[in-house]
């Protein structure tokens, strides 16, 4: 199912539209406001992300520049401006469409599909990190050219990080996607988890280069 991150400030319309693109199978997440989004795009990676230009704090133009660095998920902006120079404004900053306001809730549906087949494909089922390639087919590691052997946690700890590079990904976070949302043991298992990954991917495990601790956040990997 298609993930669809929703921003928009206005409660009605955020409702209405989220409403209609579950109704036609997408799953939904929302925010009303442009930090929030942020944070949401990072942590959920979702397929499609439909923003409005106008949001408190973060507008959709930042955001949609800071994402664009980050990734290549389609984004299609929402506005009441419909002027030439505010969609070349919009299309500049990285976003692939650009809707004005008022719209149908069906040309939205059909501007999302048409963004989810534009959208590039992954490029097989291998992550590269520097010198480390995760393959996730096999469930193979390798550093430079050589295999390095994991547990089943820690193949799943490393290609978590390794899916969001770059990003802060706190303990909750990879607890709920490596042990579940049922996880009931002590969190500090992921530091245990980022030890012995350490002791196998870098050079000096006590000042690790690829693996790094964002002190009262999490765990980020370079």
């Amino acid at each position: 199912m298609p993930v669809v991150l929703l921003v928009e400030d206005e409660a009605t319309l955020l409702g209405l539209v989220a409403q209609h693109l579950e109704s036609e199978g997408f799953r939904v997440i929302q925010a009303s406001n442009g930090d929030t989004a942020l944070e949401l795009a990072r942590r959920e990676q979702p397929d499609v992300c439909v923003f409005d230009v106008m949001l408190p704090g973060l507008d959709g133009l930042s955001l949609c520049r800071i994402l664009r660095k980050e990734s290549e998920v389609p984004i299609i902006l929402l506005t009441a401006r419909g002027a030439e120079i505010d969609r070349v404004i919009g299309l500049e900053s990285g976003a692939d469409d650009y809707i004005v306001k008022p719209f149908s809730l069906p040309e939205l549906v059909a501007r999302v599909r048409a963004a989810l087949r534009r959208a590039p494909k992954p490029h097989g089922d291998r992550l590269l990190c520097g010198d480390v390639s995760l393959d996730l087919a096999a469930r193979r590691v390798y550093l430079s050219d050589q295999e390095v052997k994991l547990s089943h946690k820690e193949f799943e700890l490393l290609a978590t990080l390794m899916r969001n590079k770059g990003a802060v990904l706190s303990r909750e976070f990879l607890i709920t996607q490596v042990w579940g949302y049922d996880f009931d043991g002590d969190p500090r298992t992921v530091d245990v988890h980022v030890r012995w990954l350490r002791e196998k991917l870098e050079k000096d495990p006590s000042h690790p280069q690829r693996l790094q601790t964002v002190r009262g956040v999490g765990y980020r990997i370079d």
